[in-house]
């Protein structure tokens, strides 16, 4: 425009402070996340300066980690006998769910023996009966500031709920597996419930690589939204059935079928019931699609297991879409198989 210098200088005056998030292709709700990601650094500054030692009425230190120590404990389900479940599940050629589901109970036994332990020992070296070791004492203040202490996630699958929602979650996993156990394998299976989800990925791709004889090389996932949110009455003659996914950056719509803009305020919202459908490469459908990621926590970051596989990591996801893919890519549209709370 034209105009004197003052003009200029007015007109900047009068632009907002900060950028809306539309500026650089994102949805409003970025800034929600950005405030909460903010937000939830100060808490965790704040918490560095806290004192392990309550004043006035309030608990001590010692007195709230035996109560926290004592409800866990009394929450936390016995190990699984992983002997009677190989014999009631052995190896099959033709059903790769039984190596996964004993191997899934191994990891599970692995971290609530790890958690009892910590647990146990925490609490004699509280009453006195032991000593504090430093590996304790991380324990307790991870534990009073209401954390997953580092031990547990050693041996856990990634999370980055807080110390309740973490246990909460734990047994609801447990519960997972123990339904499996007794009634056999799901109609539909909470994908989020596993440790190594790759592993039962590849177990469903290898059950029909080996039911049609064609290279698991040549083999991937085509994928299809359901409308069911729940439980299916049958389960698919080939591949699986999941739920439990959540997806943030955007939403699915029912109605066309279609990822569509997220609901203002709302981050995440869960999917529908998604068929994991295992066919030749070559004969994928070839609708519109955006490839997205999916990862087990919104920290959208891991490193490289021993197996090859990442540790957050799952695989990428065809969903259908009116829109560029480009377009979801600056909303940073991405799915995951835990939140944060």
């Amino acid at each position: 425009m034209d105009g004197k210098y003052d003009d200029y200088l007015e007109h900047i005056r009068g632009l907002p402070g900060l950028a809306k998030p539309e500026a650089f292709g994102l949805h409003d709700n970025a800034d929600i996340t950005k405030d909460l990601k903010e937000t939830n650094e100060l808490l965790d500054s704040m918490l560095l300066t806290q004192s392990g030692v309550a004043g006035g009425a309030g608990a001590t230190m010692e007195e709230t980690l035996q109560g926290l120590s004592d409800d866990i404990l009394g929450r936390l389900p016995p190990n699984f006998e992983i002997d009677l479940v190989a014999m009631k599940y052995p190896q099959d050629y033709h059903n790769s769910m039984n190596t996964v589901l004993v191997q899934e109970l191994e990891r599970v036994n692995g971290l609530l023996s790890v958690i009892r332990s910590s647990l146990l020992n925490l609490g004699k070296a509280v009453k006195g009966l032991a000593i504090m070791s430093p590996e304790l004492d991380e324990v307790a203040k991870a534990m009073f500031n209401g954390k997953v202490p580092d031990l547990w996630l050693k041996s856990s699958f990634p999370s980055m709920k807080n110390l309740a929602d973490y246990t909460k979650e734990l047994g609801e996993r447990c519960d997972f597996f123990k339904n499996w156990v007794d009634n056999g394998a799901p109609t539909v299976f909470w994908i989020s419930g596993f440790f190594f989800t790759q592993a039962f990925l590849t177990g469903a791709k290898q059950n029909y690589a080996r039911k049609t004889k064609i290279a698991i090389d040549m083999i991937d996932f085509d994928f299809e939204v359901r409308d069911q949110e729940g439980q299916c009455d049958e389960a698919p003659e080939d591949g699986v059935y999941c739920r439990g996914l959540f997806i943030e950056g955007c939403k699915w719509d029912k109605r066309t079928h279609r990822l569509a803009e997220s609901d203002p305020k709302v981050l995440f919202t869960q999917m529908p019931v998604i068929w994991m459908q295992p066919m030749k490469i070559d004969d994928f459908r070839t609708t519109p699609n955006y490839v997205c990621p999916l990862y087990k926590t919104v920290e959208r970051r891991g490193i490289l297991s021993t197996t090859g596989h990442s540790t957050n990591f799952v695989m990428d996801v065809r969903l259908p879409t009116d829109l560029d893919p480009a377009h979801w890519v600056k909303r940073g549209a991405a799915m995951f198989t835990s939140l944060v709370n």
